[in-house]
């Protein structure tokens, strides 16, 4: 089961890390990617890509530093951010399926992670 956390938590950390990029070097596409797309201002979509990148680098860091005691509570608190982007999407007028599909369900595949860390 050390295996399976520990994995889980790198790929979820890595895949966070890669969409804070995408949206800080394809800001457009990656906001089309989430759920409302933008037409205009660059700067939130590279705050919201700075974000991303800094949860996947600071996940990545307790995982390998402080360990996975330290990382499941990461990750517990880290949840709230696609629990919000659920929120976002269905209140800005995007597709229920995104909303659900893509930011709740990683949510809960977050909260998961956790909890395997935890029972490391």
């Amino acid at each position: 089961m050390t295996v399976v956390a520990y994995a889980l938590a790198v790929v979820l950390n890595l895949f966070i890390l890669f969409i804070g990029a995408r949206f800080l070097l394809s800001p457009f596409p990656a906001a089309a990617g989430y759920g409302i797309p933008a037409t205009q201002d660059r700067a939130y979509l590279e705050i919201k890509g700075l974000r991303d990148a800094t949860f996947g680098i600071v996940g990545l860091t307790l995982l390998a530093f402080a360990g996975a005691h330290a990382a499941a509570w990461f990750m517990l608190a880290v949840a709230v951010a696609p629990l919000g982007d659920t929120v976002i999407v269905l209140r800005h007028g995007g597709r229920k399926a995104v909303a659900f599909g893509i930011h709740f369900a990683t949510a809960v595949v977050v909260l998961i992670s956790a909890g395997l860390l935890f029972a490391v």
